[in-house]
């Protein structure tokens, strides 16, 4: 259904994952992907979107950092071997392609392409005003971050994503969050009454739903082993109402 097509200008250039929906857009989003990059999962999300009647940009910020489609199939397949041993033979490897994730540099070069995909939706004349995030653990994790920096935003939908801001960086958001965990995802679960503290201090609209029984990556169908058939299908139908609600006020 959608195509590539690069986003920004010389200075702040993104490739992106463009799906239109049929008729006039209800909104506009920008939607990020999980640590594997522009693999078919991700489009095929932004379609679903698209078919709900959104114009999504599902930009690829992980390329550069070799995370390709047939490198994330590769270190998946690794990762779902049934032998102990192999599984662990492909953690070197995931770790080098991921290190860079954690230098400001990087940080910094993704919020410039997620910032450019932004303005490029609210450029356009339907959507002006009307322009929401969502996105999957690292997606999850730079939606609460584009959420603290772009004041037009009008909504954010982080799936398990790292919510590490300040009371002071959180009263930032313009936006209703709304954002989805696995129970067994400890990690996020352990740190969410911190996160709803800071979110109530800094006065924002946060919402927090948490499934019982599952885990990580919850939504990603592709993963069987982490896919969770029920807390992905409310997750998707409280986000459409979230967004129909969010943007058409």
């Amino acid at each position: 259904m959608g195509h590539m097509m690069t986003i920004g200008n010389a200075e702040t250039s993104v490739q992106a994952y463009v799906s239109e929906p049929a008729a006039t857009p209800k909104g506009g989003l920008l939607l990020i992907s999980e640590i594997w990059g522009m693999v078919d999962h991700i489009k095929d999300v932004a379609d679903r979107f698209a078919a709900e009647g959104y114009l999504v940009l599902a930009p690829d910020l992980l390329t550069d950092i070799g995370m390709t489609p047939d490198v994330a199939a590769e270190v998946l397949r690794g990762l779902a071997d049934p032998d102990p041993e192999q599984r662990s033979k492909v953690q070197p490897r995931l770790r080098e392609i991921t290190s860079p994730l954690n230098s400001p540099e990087f940080a910094d070069k993704a919020v410039a392409a997620l910032r450019a995909c932004f303005d490029h939706l609210e450029g356009v004349p339907a959507l002006a005003g009307r322009v929401a995030v969502a996105g999957f653990c690292f997606g999850g994790t730079y939606s609460f971050t584009l959420a603290t920096k772009e004041p037009r935003l009008r909504a954010a939908v982080p799936f398990y994503g790292t919510c590490d801001f300040s009371e002071e960086e959180l009263s930032r958001i313009n936006c209703p969050v709304l954002a989805f965990y696995g129970e067994e995802d400890k990690a996020l679960v352990d740190k969410l009454p911190l996160v709803k503290a800071r979110m109530f201090g800094a006065g924002v609209d946060f919402d927090a739903v948490v499934y019982p029984g599952t885990g990580h990556a919850f939504f990603n169908d592709s993963t069987p082993i982490r896919y969770d058939a029920d807390a992905a299908t409310d997750s998707w139908k409280r986000t459409l109402a979230f967004l129909e609600q969010s943007l058409n006020q």
